[in-house]
């Protein structure tokens, strides 16, 4: 099967390197044609447009920003003939009405449309153990799983478009304010004097652990916020598409307002391509 790779950011370039680690024939697209050197140089054909690209796959794996770009690269005049008997894999993280808008357009054009979004970051996606959580009918699941299993080994079947954009959703609000209400509970402890490690030693006995404190904790120590697997700006993208999504199935948001207010504080202070762990820094300013 040829795949088409669109997308080649902090995880398209992975996932890219993945399917052919798994036996895929695999060819790449992404607008800032710089990021595609890495897969060049691993022998991957890059095309200069999404057509180009369309019309040499069987199907394609999209990971980019937003809907918006979904939409700018899938939606576009030229693009649409080239959907016509191919299949989309929406991998990216949106809101569920935005993909079935987006899956609805695709269908109108003769193509195929699934979402994927996936749970985990980098490491992860090189080594195939990614949560892929899928929006589709049954048929498709399994058409498409030899691609789904590639990025995780039991990839989990939600229901019908929109099922899975919500899950992610759902568990990207679970991320940011996990990481929030961890923040500032380090941040108390720090300002009152009290051992870290003491402190870590109770939140581990405790039926409160997460292990992703543990994961972010030298960071938030440390300050150090460079090189993240999952930047403070899509964060505060996937906190806003929870809220709205929320508040339009009738429930109550403002905790997932207040994250994306902190989350927001955190871009101010220059943390927008930062690890979200600069979260930290939002509620716990340095003096």
């Amino acid at each position: 099967m040829n795949i088409g790779l669109i997308g080649t950011g902090l995880m398209g370039l992975p996932m890219a390197l993945r399917l052919t680690d798994c036996g895929f024939s695999v060819k790449a697209y992404n607008r800032t044609p710089s990021k595609t050197e890495p897969l060049q140089r691993a022998g991957i054909p890059v095309y200069e447009t999404v057509a180009e690209l369309l019309a040499e796959v069987d199907c394609a794996v999209v990971m980019v920003t937003n809907a918006e770009a979904i939409a700018d690269l899938l939606l576009a005049h030229e693009v649409k003939p080239q959907l016509s008997g191919k299949g989309i894999i929406q991998m990216s993280t949106i809101a569920p009405e935005q993909s079935r808008a987006i899956g609805e357009q695709i269908s109108a054009a003769g193509g195929e449309y699934l979402e994927a979004p996936v749970l985990g970051s980098i490491p992860q996606a090189k080594d195939g153990t990614l949560i892929v959580m899928v929006g589709a009918t049954p048929e498709q699941f399994e058409t498409y799983q030899p691609v789904l299993q590639c990025f995780g080994s039991e990839p989990l079947h939600m229901g019908a478009i929109g099922t899975a954009s919500a899950t992610k959703l759902a568990m990207n609000q679970l991320i940011g304010s996990l990481t929030t209400a961890f923040a500032l509970s380090l941040g108390m402890v720090q300002q009152a004097g009290i051992d870290v490690e003491q402190f870590m030693t109770i939140v581990r006995q405790s039926a409160l652990y997460a292990p992703t404190f543990d994961k972010k904790l030298q960071r938030m120590c440390d300050r150090n916020f460079e090189n993240p697997n999952f930047p403070t700006k899509h964060l505060l993208k996937d906190m806003a598409l929870f809220a709205e999504t929320a508040q339009h199935l009738g429930l109550d948001a403002r905790l997932a307002d207040s994250v994306c207010q902190i989350a927001q504080h955190a871009l101010e202070q220059g943390f927008a391509d930062a690890d979200y762990s600069s979260l930290y820094a939002a509620v716990n300013p340095a003096s």
